[in-house]
């Protein structure tokens, strides 16, 4: 059994043995409860979701087909209750940056997070009002698909021969006055790293719009009230080939749980010479700050790393 599904295997022998700790402060641990309630909170949460979701999609058509910014603020209230639906708390270190922060003008924003779970979806988009950029396998899932659709997603493929085509959809997005949230790691995963960032991922940054860019660190610190471990970090993680409805079904029977989003300073593209020392500059700021947040250490949004000096000319007697 390998390292991801050791530490499932441990997080579902957990799932229920919510232990009564004293503990004070803002993140008091959640009292033991009966075994039995706990599916009726998940089905509680489940309905209170699926009703919102048939609520949300009627109004969300009619906002698509009338100018102005109802539809982006509309998504945003509505990732922002499937979250609090959800029993998902989200602590936010830092700020969303504005447009034109950098430099003068103002410019769009792509917020480029690392990717851990479905439920980064309700986190980010709660907070962030912006149009997500996902796989296009999502598209074809049903009713999530729907949803994805109607929060305007760009969905985007793992092979080269689209990647001008996706470029381009996402300059049109951001020329239009949108902010995109992207996941360029290209897949989720166990939450124990952050996967390398795919460049491909910020060819977006080069085209004839020129936006900024903002890393942000997304980790789920608390369950129960108490700091995430190790083994109980597997319980938010959605990766490889789990399917969705049992995690959602078990995530949604947890009490005291929170993510934390740590908006670190933006990044200028224009002060780096390609996508690909870029991606590395994003990356590093979001994987220092997510070993922060796992391990419980005091976090701040963290600087933009400082280019290599070039090579000194070798010199020849």
């Amino acid at each position: 059994m390998d390292a991801p599904a050791k530490s499932l295997h441990r997080a579902s022998r957990l799932r229920g043995n919510i232990p009564r700790l004293a503990v004070s402060g803002p993140d008091e641990a959640v009292p033991r409860q009966p075994r039995f309630l706990r599916p009726v909170r998940a089905l509680r949460r489940a309905l209170w979701v699926v009703g919102m979701i048939l609520l949300s999609m009627p109004i969300q058509a009619v906002l698509l087909l009338i100018p102005g910014r109802q539809k982006v603020d509309f998504a945003a209230f509505f990732w922002k209750t499937i979250a609090r639906f959800l029993g998902l708390r989200v602590r936010i270190i830092g700020a969303p940056v504005q447009p034109g922060a950098l430099r003068q003008g103002s410019r769009p924003v792509i917020y480029v997070c690392n990717h851990s779970s479905w439920a980064d979806i309700p986190a980010v988009g709660g907070v962030i009002k912006a149009c997500f950029v996902s796989k296009d396998d999502v598209a074809g899932w049903p009713i999530v698909g729907t949803v994805a659709r109607l929060g305007r997603t760009i969905f985007v493929t793992r092979n080269r021969t689209g990647t001008l085509r996706e470029r381009d959809e996402m300059q049109e997005k951001l020329a239009a006055g949108d902010a995109l949230i992207l996941f360029p790691e290209g897949t989720s995963s166990d939450g124990s790293r952050v996967l390398p960032f795919r460049s491909s991922f910020f060819a977006a940054a080069y085209g004839e719009v020129k936006p900024i860019i903002q890393p942000v660190s997304v980790v789920y610190d608390r369950l129960a009230g108490l700091p995430v471990s190790h083994a109980t970090r597997a319980v938010f993680a959605w990766y490889g080939d789990m399917d969705l409805a049992p995690h959602v079904w078990q995530l949604a029977q947890w009490q005291g749980k929170r993510v934390t989003l740590l908006f670190h300073t933006p990044l200028d593209p224009l002060d780096y010479p390609d996508r690909k020392a870029l991606a590395a500059a994003t990356w590093q700021a979001v994987a220092d700050g997510a070993a922060a947040l796992r391990q419980n250490r005091a976090a701040e949004p963290r600087a933009a790393a400082a280019l290599p000096e070039p090579a000194a000319a070798p010199v020849f007697a």
